[in-house]
């Protein structure tokens, strides 16, 4: 836009130079019209190339383009004589009269243009005496360049801010996946055989190689989440409200004891919600590792019904093999003030309108299923 803007002042600065080539036979003051003309082509030099630099794109310069455009202006009439105006004859800067103007708009949008604009024919109208349909068309299509131009360059400039950010995401994008072929090709395949290296050897190796199988699945679920699922984002981020696809966040409590289930198609919840949710089965898997060991097999198992927000429920299942939990032992553990079911668990799904339905019985291990219907999500 800066550089359009120095075209338009060389063609506007040639054809007031033809202009007063034309007419100075005319004018009262024939000599001083040349220096005018002087003057608008050295600063045209000096805007040109004040403008090139960002850095001098400021008031300092963009006032004195106006002011010094209005000067050219008020001389007008002392060159062309009393009757000049009243003639025909355009004031000395004609076209030229807009450059300050397509400026100002560029630097600062539709507002500031329009101020240029007005501010310039306040200054060429009061040098007439009385407003004629002739002389004001020039500087209504000066007032509409200022708005139109304005307009623009802030929808260029937010364009051009759009396509940066979706190259760095782009970028952004290339290089993970980079890395997770890097990582898939190396560091994956050395944790599964410590995993299974550290099995058949037993003893305390076979605890390393359970680490190290833990440590492969939540690597592959991370990578799967930012390959597979990169709008869901950071639910903790953003807009509360933003749906967000519940998968990737239960993903992250996969390991090697604990395997997941869920639907094909995306689980979407309120940000807000989804977070939650994964809390509340982290809390769930918690409880099977203190109270079962940590060796104790898991079962996440996901229902989406409708899987619209506004319809419909979405149900997370916690399944372990652990030895059960005997009647009355919630109520007691509740009582002594360990709250983790209470609260970790029940408390979040209460909060989001849902409800927890746990079901025990001793040797046939636990299962505790979390339900939200959608419609209290909306």
């Amino acid at each position: 836009m800066w550089r359009a803007l120095a075209v338009f002042r060389l063609a506007a600065l040639g054809y007031a130079s033809l202009l007063v080539a034309l007419n100075f036979r005319h004018y009262e003051h024939p000599a001083i019209g040349w220096f005018v003309t002087g003057v608008m082509a050295t600063w045209s030099v000096v805007t040109i190339t004040g403008y090139a630099r960002p850095r001098l794109r400021a008031w300092p310069l963009l006032g004195a383009d106006l002011a010094v455009t209005a000067a050219c202006v008020v001389v007008s009439p002392w060159v062309l004589g009393p009757s000049g105006l009243s003639r025909g004859f355009a004031t000395l800067p004609a076209a030229w009269i807009a450059g300050p103007v397509l400026a100002w708009a560029i630097s600062g949008g539709r507002r500031r243009g329009a101020a240029a604009a007005v501010l310039l024919t306040i200054c060429d109208q009061g040098l007439r005496g009385r407003i004629t349909p002739n002389s004001l068309d020039g500087n209504v299509l000066m007032l509409l360049a200022g708005i139109a131009v304005g307009h623009v360059t802030r929808l260029a400039v937010r364009a051009q801010e759009a396509l940066q950010r979706a190259t760095e995401l782009e970028a952004a994008n290339r290089e993970r996946e980079r890395l997770a072929r890097g990582i898939h090709d190396s560091v994956l395949q050395v944790l599964a055989l410590v995993q299974r290296r550290g099995t058949e050897i037993g003893g305390d190796a076979a605890e390393l190689g359970r680490l190290a199988g833990e440590q492969e699945a939540a690597l592959r679920s991370l990578i799967g989440t930012a390959s597979g699922h990169p709008a869901s984002g950071d639910p903790s981020s953003g807009d509360r409200h933003r749906p967000v696809d519940l998968r990737p966040l239960l993903a992250a409590h996969a390991t090697a004891t604990v395997s997941l289930a869920t639907p094909a198609h995306p689980v979407p919840l309120p940000a807000h919600a989804a977070s939650e949710m994964a809390a509340a089965v982290g809390a769930a898997l918690a409880n099977v590792r203190q109270h079962c060991g940590p060796d104790a097999r898991a079962w996440v198992l996901v229902e989406s019904e409708d899987g619209v927000i506004g319809g419909g429920t979405v149900t997370v299942s916690v399944r372990d093999d652990g030895p059960g939990i005997p009647a009355g032992r919630l109520d007691e553990a509740a009582a002594a003030g360990r709250l983790g079911v209470a609260q970790s668990i029940r408390g979040r799904v209460r909060d989001l309108g849902g409800t927890v339905t746990i079901t025990s019985a001793p040797g046939q291990g636990t299962e505790v299923e979390l339900t939200i219907p959608y419609r209290s999500l909306s």
